[in-house]
């Protein structure tokens, strides 16, 4: 819980009326940069929610985006870095560099802590890589969202065209991909992305914490057994 991160933050909100909520948000932490995704997230991500699933005293986590928005997607520069120049990246030193970031991406279903990922302003491209990847999705109605894979003529993603059909179904899903179109927290709701949408982010926050709170107050080993169950029939 002490360490240091360059693109995340680990805080925990306790209420007044407890010493110890046990909920911990991890909060993507670039707001500069709309929390856009780099070399260092990649490698930091799966290490603060390793070191969260194995603290004894958190109970749920929550993931959000420092400022105006969640994420608005991988970083240009790791982008280019990555496919950008293909004489200089073989063929095999790509397939590991993408493999590596989707299992960062990944370590969200590994994680045995139920996730809560709390969505305002702009969720792009990596963005929804890695919300598709939580338990639980609920944004702001000013919430705007992009599958952007193929408007960047990307074909190999770190995991939304695996996850977004067995969420949206896979005719939405495919419309969303092929088109890449900007859609609404209101159409993530009726869509099944997000299982709710709050009028602001206040009341964003105020909902996320009290389901956050609810989550925490089952027994640790009924949750744990819940959600693997979940995902074993749902892959």
């Amino acid at each position: 819980m002490e360490e240091k991160y360059k693109t995340l933050e680990i805080v925990e909100k306790t209420p007044k009326s407890s010493s110890s909520s046990g909920v911990l948000y991890l909060n993507l932490n670039r707001p500069a940069q709309r929390n856009a995704l780099t070399y260092d997230f990649f490698c930091e991500f799966p290490k603060a929610l390793y070191a969260l699933d194995n603290n004894p005293n958190v109970k749920v986590i929550v993931l959000s985006g420092a400022g105006s928005h969640f994420c608005s997607g991988i970083d240009l520069s790791l982008l280019k870095s990555t496919v950008g120049d293909s004489n200089s990246v073989s063929g095999e030193s790509l397939r590991r560099q993408i493999m590596a970031m989707q299992d960062s991406v990944t370590a969200l279903e590994r994680c045995r802590k139920p996730v809560i990922a709390s969505i305002h302003g702009g969720c792009i491209g990596g963005g929804i890589d890695i919300i598709t990847a939580c338990d639980i999705r609920v944004c702001t109605e000013e919430a705007f969202f992009s599958v952007k894979e193929v408007d960047l003529a990307l074909a190999a993603d770190l995991g939304t065209l695996q996850r977004l059909p067995g969420i949206v179904g896979y005719g939405n899903a495919m419309e969303l991909a092929l088109t890449a179109r900007r859609f609404s927290g209101l159409e993530a709701k009726e869509l099944g992305l997000v299982s709710r949408v709050f009028h602001s982010k206040h009341d964003l926050d105020e909902g996320v914490r009290d389901l956050a709170q609810g989550c925490g107050g089952i027994g640790e080993g009924s949750v744990v057994a819940f959600t693997a169950f979940l995902f074993v029939h749902m892959a």
